[in-house]
């Protein structure tokens, strides 16, 4: 078995945990490599001794973001990621640092299982392609009024938002900026995604949730200076007016490891700080 360990530089302490992992997945035969700048420090084998395609598992140690960022990066790698939670608010990095290595052990006897979560694909006007597992945000940016956005539908005109912006948001990032604005949260098991527009003008213009086999166009209709185009809050692109950007499924798919010892809804009642407590009755 081959895994490869990403630290992240944005936390001091993920160096010395990671040569833990590293120690203690080798002691269980494991090939633990690092990336090559960082492989040194780890004292592990660097990622380009390997070849990419045999990597096994990927185990990301920060936050979402860092996810995030390593899917972004080996977007074409079939390996699955395990999120080790060195921040605070973690979804996806759901491995609190004092249960690493009971969970490195579930993940060596298999008692895991692999989600495969949606991702969408988007495309502005000039051609450039993006992919995301979390979000595209369009917002308002530097103008100081409200923007309208118009919405078609694999060709059908849906709605024209008049809002500071919209978040299109996966099920995996519903969570994310679409709950901040007022969106639902959508199962990570569910192939669709949620148009949650962000201070809309209108009350009525509320969260909309399509199936993932709709194809969106977002046009950009106010005549003001461009507004900004963030995906997985990553890549980063200003919009004109009057151009478009289309948003589809894209074929790729995000794999991320889900140890039995961890409940996707115990993750929400902690993270959101969910108060409900269980209530038996009596028969």
């Amino acid at each position: 078995m081959i895994i490869a360990l990403f630290p992240s530089h944005q936390f001091e302490e993920s160096y010395e945990i990671a040569k833990g992992i590293r120690e203690f997945l080798e002691k269980k035969k494991v090939t633990v490599v690092v990336e090559d700048d960082k492989a040194a420090a780890i004292q592990a084998k660097p990622l380009s001794s390997v070849e990419l395609q045999k990597i096994d598992f990927l185990i990301s140690m920060g936050g979402d973001g860092t996810i995030l960022r390593l899917f972004n990066k080996f977007t074409d790698l079939k390996a699955a990621i395990l999120g080790i939670n060195l921040g605070h608010l973690g979804f996806m990095a759901d491995v609190p640092v004092s249960n690493i290595y009971p969970s490195l052990t579930d993940l060596l006897q298999g008692e895991y299982t692999i989600e495969k979560r949606l991702v969408l694909r988007g495309e502005n006007s000039e051609g450039k392609k993006y992919r995301v597992v979390n979000d595209f945000v369009f917002h308002r940016g530097v103008n100081y009024s409200l923007i309208e956005l118009e919405i078609h539908v694999d060709g059908l005109y849906m709605n024209t938002y008049v809002a500071d912006g919209i978040v299109i948001a996966t099920p995996n990032g519903s969570t994310a900026y679409s709950l901040a604005a007022g969106g639902p949260i959508l199962s990570p098991s569910i192939d669709a995604y949620v148009i949650t527009p962000i201070c809309a003008h209108t009350i009525s213009n509320r969260p909309f949730v399509l199936t993932a086999k709709h194809k969106l166009e977002i046009k950009y209709l106010s005549p003001y200076n461009p507004i900004e185009v963030r995906a997985d809050g990553l890549d980063f692109h200003t919009m004109n007016p009057g151009k478009t950007f289309t948003i589809k499924k894209s074929n790729h798919i995000f794999r991320l490891v889900n140890l039995k010892r961890n409940d996707y809804f115990a993750t929400l009642r902690k993270k959101l700080g969910w108060s409900g407590a269980t209530v038996l009755k009596s028969t």
